[in-house]
């Protein structure tokens, strides 16, 4: 936006705006911090996609802010800079979450636990290959390549920089295909996941797996803000509001 044209003012406008999105941005991050710390951590898949996106939606939003000042974002805008922001916020934060929520709720859709080993090894091959990519590719914007190009000259220095972008990119390929086979097979061949597999807090997981169309036979009491736990574990006196 500020390489359009726009008068100062409405650079300014946009400026002051785009900065201001780092208070609630901050604030979440320190609610999910202190959630952390206040609970016993599992390093289970879903925690590690979390865990990661904790980290990557710090760095997405600290180049936000770098890219809000009008003058950074004369110089690095079309750039991949903007490219490498971009993607940190959609793949280093969205999708990884959203994988993180699908390990997380597939054995409640399916009623199959996914396997574990295979979920880490997803883990771990697509991290690698996103920061391979991702993190290389904020070096060449600030060289000055700019995005939208099919091809360019060669000798400009970002040759080296390029190649470490494509190899995290099978990486990434190859995590993804990690991921279709573990829930391939787990979901024609896993074990089953029961109602509960893991020893949750909360009421969707007091059903069954998958949850009837029915949902409760019986609509539940909540007299605690962790009801299956307190059913399941009445001599844990933590945390109790009657």
């Amino acid at each position: 936006m500020f390489t359009v044209g726009m008068s100062a003012n409405a650079n300014t406008f946009f400026v002051l705006s785009t900065m201001a999105i780092a208070v609630p941005t901050g604030i979440k991050i320190f609610n999910w911090l202190a959630t952390m710390w206040g609970g016993k951590i599992h390093f289970k898949t879903p925690m590690l996609f979390s865990i990661a996106f904790l980290f990557q939606f710090l760095i997405a939003g600290l180049t936000g802010i770098m890219l809000s000042a009008a003058p950074f974002n004369w110089h690095l805008g079309n750039s991949y800079f903007v490219v490498a922001h971009f993607h940190y916020v959609i793949v280093g934060a969205i999708l990884f979450m959203t994988f993180a929520a699908f390990y997380y709720w597939f054995p409640k859709m399916f009623g199959k636990m996914y396997i574990e080993t295979l979920g880490k090894l997803h883990f771990w091959l697509f991290l690698i290959g996103f920061h391979l990519t991702f993190d290389f590719m904020h070096i060449p914007g600030l060289l000055g390549m700019p995005r939208r190009i099919y091809t360019y000259e060669p000798g400009r220095g970002w040759d080296t920089l390029n190649l470490i972008v494509t190899i995290g990119v099978f990486f990434q390929a190859a995590a993804i295909v990690v991921f279709v086979a573990n829930l391939l097979w787990s979901y024609f061949r896993g074990e089953t996941a029961g109602s509960d597999p893991w020893d949750a807090w909360t009421l969707e997981w007091s059903t069954s797996s998958p949850p009837p169309v029915y949902n409760f036979a019986v609509i539940p009491e909540v007299r605690s803000r962790r009801p299956l736990w307190d059913r399941k574990h009445p001599e844990d006196p933590d945390w109790k509001y009657e």
